[in-house]
């Protein structure tokens, strides 16, 4: 049995497109999905062609981002200063 085994399809594509994203960290995912980094990677070998996956472990292997501890980033999610709030189902102008 695998750990994402108990994982709905919808959740797997979101763990792929977490991981995906430079800015997410793998501790957010972590949180979110009650899996290590180590099943995030394990999920990713699985699921993605091997070229793929090469390219993907290349490019996190030791950014900042992905890891809270190395970036001293505190903050559970990460929001871009472009990115507009939502409140009320509205979307606010800047």
């Amino acid at each position: 049995m695998k750990a994402w085994d108990n994982l709905s399809d919808g959740d797997i594509d979101r763990i792929i497109e977490m991981a995906w994203e430079d800015r997410t960290p793998f501790d957010a995912i972590g949180r979110q999905f009650n899996i290590s980094e180590q099943t995030v990677i394990q999920l990713m070998r699985h699921y993605m062609k091997r070229s793929s996956f090469d390219l993907w472990r290349e490019r996190m292997k030791g950014r900042k981002t992905k890891h809270e501890q190395k970036s001293g980033n505190d903050t559970h999610r990460f929001k871009c200063d472009r990115q507009r709030t939502i409140s009320g189902n509205k979307i606010s102008k800047r």
